[in-house]
């Protein structure tokens, strides 16, 4: 059996990314088959065991993770030439006054913070910044599951055919996309549940079928519901809560 890198290993078993376990391992907090390593690109095999230290563990536990809706306008990551980053709209006073998490905002919880996935800056609802790399893993990384549900609306005619074909049989890019669940709301409202999130996808996907979207809302993502969070505003995912 051959052997691989620690923090590969790491970001596999869910413990961290990659990212945080080279941080860990310089800081001496990984401990292999009780044993601290300290040496970046250290391989291992596969069943031993990897342990983070106490220390490690309660600044993971003190990593936030941030529910925003998005407004028309913003982008989810940096800037761009005329638009503003969404995370700007994260301070004290945009924070939801019904939060249930006992965290109060803080800057710090703003440090080495990012979008997990995207949102169009044409796009509003959902949008997902954390400080933990295992929540990022979970719903961006390759192998996510992790639903995504999207309240469309549209202008155009949409046939018995071509709803069949936005919940499976399109490409986007060259590839076939993964198979959706479209339903019809009313003459003019699609939702879309995804399990994947190719740039501008619904919209692209909208217009193969001969549809424009006039309007897009993202309200789950995962067990994760928009719910009642004002355009704007946002609140801490609580400790209880998982995607």
């Amino acid at each position: 059996m051959e052997k691989v890198r620690l923090s590969k290993l790491m970001s596999a078993r869910g413990i961290c990314s990659r990212r945080e376990a080279d941080v860990y391992i310089e800081q001496g907090s990984v401990y292999v088959d009780g044993q601290p390593v300290r040496e970046l690109g250290t391989k291992i095999y596969p069943w031993q065991e990897i342990v983070l230290d106490r220390a490690a563990q309660i600044r993971q536990n003190q990593q936030v993770t941030i529910l925003l809706n998005k407004p028309v306008g913003y982008v989810s990551g940096q800037p761009e030439p005329g638009y503003k980053s969404a995370i700007i709209l994260v301070n004290n006073d945009s924070h939801f006054h019904q939060d249930r998490s006992s965290l109060r905002f803080v800057p710090q919880h703003l440090k080495n913070i990012a979008p997990a996935g995207r949102l169009d800056i044409d796009s509003q609802g959902l949008l997902v910044f954390t400080q933990d790399g295992r929540i990022a893993k979970q719903l961006i990384g390759e192998c996510s599951q992790i639903e995504k549900e999207y309240l469309v609306r549209v202008s155009g005619n949409l046939t018995r055919e071509g709803l069949a074909l936005l919940n499976h049989g399109l490409q986007l890019d060259g590839q076939a996309l993964k198979p959706a669940r479209v339903s019809r709301l009313n003459q003019d409202q699609l939702r879309f549940i995804l399990q994947e999130g190719k740039k501008r996808q619904i919209r692209r996907m909208c217009e193969l079928v001969g549809l424009n979207v006039t309007g897009l809302k993202r309200v789950r993502i995962g067990q994760i519901r928009l719910a009642d969070l004002p355009e704007g505003k946002w609140r801490y995912l609580g400790k209880n809560e998982s995607f």
